[in-house]
């Protein structure tokens, strides 16, 4: 339903956006991610027909971005970073004027603007004006106003941006309860939101693809994926140390204090071997004091950190 081919965007000397391709089929929810420039938000916005590519193409639903803009865009439901909105008017009157915008009057649009609101939860703020909401209720209108036409393709840059944690939890159901019909592209910072409603991840940094899989696949390759963490009395910890060394499948130990004299051991595998097992037998056989125990999945910030560039690297380049 999104397909990129070759996709650049030069501003001056300097490339935002390289050679990047990528498809999005339907049913995805693909979470794109990078640091602060790497060129996520310039990417949406030539997906999206806001900016001209200065080299290849871009298809929505088989509509080319260039050639068959309107068509292209009316496939496409876009929350852009900050959503912006007129603040001089009301949550209903901004919804209905999108509503016309999107070709519908009368009792149809009455009928999109009232199936919104109650998506995105914004009955009490109706009317409002936009000036005098809450950053999450102006999240949430921009919100309502992408899915208003129910497109099948939704953009979103930062949708849980600004909410309190209910808001993020209902805001994350609705995405996951859309996705079987749509293509979804949800550009975020916040990792935790990979892991609880995306199907699929691209990292890109200096504007190429540097990463594209599953959640799962890169967990995997954290150096995290199957460590187990065990947490004992600081007084068994050496014994515990020592035997965990022996096992053949241990690539090496971390150790952290925590309060009431109990410490905590990270048990690396290697390869990405299953230690869980191993360790949790080795724990009866000595009779340990477990206090707490269990095996990570992995972390992305730690998978993220290690293969995007550090800020000040990035600048570096860029003004070379």
């Amino acid at each position: 339903m999104i397909e990129i081919e070759g996709l650049t965007k030069r501003f001056g000397t300097v490339a935002a956006v390289s050679g990047l391709s990528l498809k999005v089929g339907k049913g995805e929810v693909l979470g794109f991610l990078g640091p602060n420039g790497a060129g996520k938000s310039t990417t949406m916005k030539m997906v999206t027909g806001y900016l001209t590519p200065t080299e290849g193409r871009i298809r929505v639903c088989g509509h080319d971005v260039e050639t068959s803009t309107i068509g292209a865009q009316a496939a496409i439901g876009y929350l852009p970073e900050g959503a912006p909105a007129y603040g001089d008017m009301t949550a209903r009157q901004f919804l209905t004027f999108i509503a016309e915008v999107r070709g519908f009057f009368g009792a149809e649009a009455k009928a999109r603007v009232a199936t919104a609101v109650e998506k995105t939860e914004l009955a009490p703020v109706l009317d409002q004006t936009i000036e005098t909401l809450s950053k999450g209720f102006k999240r949430r209108v921009g919100l309502a106003q992408a899915i208003l036409h129910d497109p099948p393709v939704l953009i979103m840059d930062e949708p849980t941006d600004g909410l309190d944690p209910n808001q993020k939890h209902s805001v994350r159901t609705l995405i996951r309860n859309m996705a079987a019909q749509k293509a979804i592209i949800v550009s975020t910072h916040l990792l935790e939101e990979v892991e609880a409603i995306c199907t699929r991840a691209v990292i890109i940094d200096r504007g190429t693809i540097v990463a594209d899989g599953t959640p799962s696949q890169l967990l995997a390759r954290s150096r995290y994926h199957n460590a187990v963490t065990l947490a004992l009395p600081d007084h068994e910890v050496a014994a515990a140390e020592k035997g965990l060394k022996a096992l053949a499948a241990v690539a090496g130990i971390e150790k952290n204090s925590s309060d009431d004299n109990i410490i905590r051991l990270t048990i690396f595998p290697k390869s990405g071997a299953l230690l869980i097992e191993a360790v949790g037998a080795m724990a009866i056989k000595e009779n340990w004091t477990v206090k707490e125990m269990y095996a990570e999945p992995g972390r992305l910030d730690e998978v993220f950190r290690a293969i995007t560039t550090r800020d000040t690297d990035r600048v570096k380049a860029a003004r070379a």
